[in-house]
């Protein structure tokens, strides 16, 4: 269980892909899925900027909402988990100062990466139409502000590039290299097409790379020992969880409403939920510190 304690410094995102071969990350948008992710044993959580902003304001990840808005639940996050937290941070919120102050701030809350892609503002999901991405300079002098400029060298730079969509592969691989020359840690090659280009991707990079299935999406959904046989290191089901959770909550509202009641075994029950938010040591701190003058 999560304790209420002082969090210790959490462990780094570079240790804990040191000590794997493939790293099973899912996406968290609240303090709640966080808390359950890390219950579950996974050694690290992703920030979904999809669900952060599906969730909390009920709109869809294109650029509606900004840095100010979606912080506030990555400070919810990382103080609920003492596992490595990887922050999607879009473009930035800017230009590259701003890339700066957005990496310092999530270090400060207690990320331990932060991915900066270049989609041209507003974004939109990597598996949408109509992206647009900014020119390569520019998004590798982001990756190097970012890179150069961290408050930690052990926080961990992904650079997420959606060129892909827009200009071709070849053009992608190009900024991937030329994100690692300017400091990136670990790549992020978004909506590639066939397996071939999983395969072409993995063969030419030897640093963490990150692979997202997203049923429905344009890329290939293979299972995570496939992706690492390709050359991929991280396996991200960055927006699994809020899916889950939606469908589950729409199927449970219609059985209850049909007078059915079939779903209810599927609900967590009372006191696992009640473990899971931390009531049993609150209520042991209560316990030790009650009021005892009233007894005299």
């Amino acid at each position: 269980m999560t304790t209420l304690s002082a969090t210790p410094r959490k462990r780094s995102m570079r240790a804990t892909l040191a000590d794997t071969d493939m790293l099973i990350m899912f996406g968290a948008y609240d303090a709640l899925s966080a808390r359950i992710i890390e219950q579950s044993s996974s050694p690290a959580l992703f920030v979904s900027g999809f669900g952060v902003v599906g969730a909390r304001y009920g709109v869809p990840d294109i650029g509606l909402r900004s840095f100010g808005d979606i912080s506030a639940t990555v400070r919810d996050i990382t103080a609920a988990v003492s596992i490595p937290v990887l922050v999607d941070a879009d473009d930035g919120y800017g230009d590259v100062k701003n890339v700066v102050h957005t990496v310092r701030s999530y270090e400060q809350i207690g990320a331990s990466a932060v991915m900066i892609e270049d989609q041209q503002w507003p974004k939109r999901c990597g598996h949408m139409a109509n992206k647009t991405v900014v020119p390569r300079a520019e998004f590798v002098a982001k990756i190097r502000a970012a890179a150069a400029e961290r408050c930690d060298p052990e926080t961990m730079i992904f650079a997420r590039t959606d060129a892909r969509a827009v200009h071709g592969l070849a053009d992608a691989l190009h900024r991937a290299e030329a994100c690692l020359d300017a400091g990136a840690d670990a790549l992020f090659i978004e909506a590639p097409e066939t397996v071939e280009e999983l395969e072409r991707i993995g063969a030419e990079f030897d640093v963490p790379l990150l692979a997202n299935p997203l049923p429905g999406g344009v890329s290939p959904v293979l299972s995570p020992e496939e992706y690492q046989q390709l050359g991929f290191s991280i396996v991200c089901y960055g927006i699994t969880p809020v899916l889950t959770a939606a469908g589950a909550i729409r199927s449970r509202i219609k059985d209850i409403q049909h007078g059915r009641f079939a779903l209810a075994d599927r609900d967590m029950s009372f006191a696992d939920f009640k473990e899971l938010v931390g009531l049993p040591e609150w209520e042991s701190i209560e316990e030790r510190h009650r009021d005892m003058t009233a007894e005299g």
